[in-house]
């Protein structure tokens, strides 16, 4: 046990000894609104930051700067302690989101649970009055993303995913998506994505979970499991709570990507390609009866190692989803990044650069069109994304990264996915949202949630 955990016990205990009132359901005096009316936030998920589980807890402060902190949900009372911490313990603070919701009814909820987790407690806030920002990949399933986008649309409630690529990183990301839109590169358009691979490990040894961490909460509608440190802190690389790299960094990219190809609100006819599945995942498996709990794999790493994946669209445009890119002639080679290329050159982009000769050439004039154009495809002056969430709220507006569009970026990193673990072509309807004369596919847009914690 690390002495974080040991001194939080510690002090839990001697709390709890002090107040009639447990621990959990202490209403602060603090908790009220304040005097200048701003929005109440209350924040689901808020372990770890940049690159240890995940963003839940920076995402919160990040929010609680626009509005007024109240509550605290997290299945780790060491975290729900820890983040009480930074506001002077006057958070209501809570282990179960749906008691929250009952309980406090905040203006704003942020979200930066585990993803198999998102789309639950995302509908759930919805549907108790909350505008929602929800960290990416919001969905594990393309039936989660039609669901999501319906309860959106009927609560019409604000809805921002954490892709903070349409936002931030010096607007690279959009100027490079107005270049291409903007004609730079001529015709013939592809984008060419690198996203590196994932790891292959395992099988791990069971262990007890850590003391003040509800595991079967943790779990919540993905399949039971044994406690393993590796299921937890490194959740990304189990297709039972998240997608691998492919909706890890394919949120990001294949986002832009799309966008930049002008498919954010449609999505790709065809898919295919080759990949590599951890040695844990036996050859031909049937992912199907996996997902329905008929059949077991080891407690291992099981999403996709690497891959090399083609998406054609309806409207000519090509996009390819590689864990390394590597050009036809050997001399263009990336881990990550996105490489637009046309018939009149080609650009490359990631969070470090904007480079190409098409970027060379740009006039001052040109420049001047291209921000024009970042603009307009954000809906105003970018700024941070926290902050274009906070501002919709306050206009009502569509969010610079919508649930809709998301939803189609996320439906391509299914789609990826579920061509490797059928391993062959598949036709796609966008606008049916279903696999073209293929059960075995389209049984796979969706997984059974354990009882008890269906959205």
């Amino acid at each position: 046990m690390s002495n974080n955990r040991r001194r939080f016990l510690k002090n839990t205990a001697a709390a709890t000894a002090a107040v009639s009132v447990p621990l959990f359901w202490k209403r602060a005096e603090g908790a009220r609104q304040d005097a200048n009316d701003r929005k109440t936030v209350a924040s689901v998920g808020v372990g770890g930051s940049r690159g240890r589980y995940n963003r839940g807890g920076s995402i919160a402060m990040q929010a609680s700067k626009l509005g007024q902190t109240i509550a605290v949900c997290d299945v780790d009372a060491l975290h729900n302690f820890q983040f009480n911490a930074k506001f002077n313990n006057q958070l209501q603070t809570f282990i179960d989101y749906r008691e929250m919701l009952d309980n406090v009814r905040p203006d704003i909820v942020t979200i930066g649970t585990p993803d198999h987790w998102h789309v639950p407690i995302s509908i759930a806030a919805l549907r108790a009055g909350a505008d929602v920002y929800c960290e990416k990949p919001l969905t594990l399933t393309i039936e989660e993303g039609q669901r999501i986008s319906q309860v959106v649309k009927e609560t019409g409630k604000v809805f921002q995913v954490g892709t903070q690529q349409r936002s931030e990183y010096k607007r690279m990301f959009l100027q490079a998506i107005a270049i291409v839109r903007g004609g730079y590169l001529g015709d013939n358009l592809q984008a060419h994505i690198a996203i590196g691979g994932a790891p292959a490990a395992g099988p791990f040894e069971a262990t007890a979970a850590p003391d003040g961490l509800d595991w079967n909460m943790w779990l919540g509608p993905a399949p039971e499991a044994l406690y393993m440190e590796e299921r937890r802190k490194m959740f990304r690389w189990f297709f039972e709570y998240s997608g691998g790299k492919m909706t890890d960094w394919g949120a990001h990219h294949i986002d832009i990507a799309q966008w930049g190809l002008g498919n954010e609100n449609t999505g790709a006819v065809k898919v295919s390609g080759t990949g590599e599945f951890p040695s844990a995942v036996p050859e031909n498996f049937d992912f199907g009866r996996w997902f329905a709990g008929n059949i077991a794999l080891p407690n291992a790493f099981n999403a996709l190692v690497k891959f090399n994946i083609r998406l054609e669209f309806a409207n000519g445009t090509v996009m390819t989803v590689n864990d390394m890119y590597e050009s036809e002639d050997g001399k263009t080679k990336f881990a990550n990044g996105i490489l637009f290329e046309g018939s009149e050159g080609r650009i490359m982009v990631n969070r470090g650069k904007l480079a190409g000769r098409p970027v060379e050439a740009l006039t001052d004039s040109d420049w001047q069109k291209i921000n024009d154009s970042v603009a307009e495809l954000y809906g105003g002056e970018p700024t941070g994304h926290m902050q274009n969430f906070f501002d919709c709220i306050e206009s009502r507006k569509d969010p610079v990264s919508d649930v809709h569009t998301h939803h189609r970026t996320m439906t391509s990193c299914h789609l990826c996915n579920i061509a490797l673990m059928l391993g062959r072509e598949l036709q796609w309807d966008p606008q049916k949202e279903e696999f073209i004369s293929d059960d075995q596919a389209n049984a796979l847009r969706i997984r059974p949630s354990r009882p008890g914690f269906s959205a």
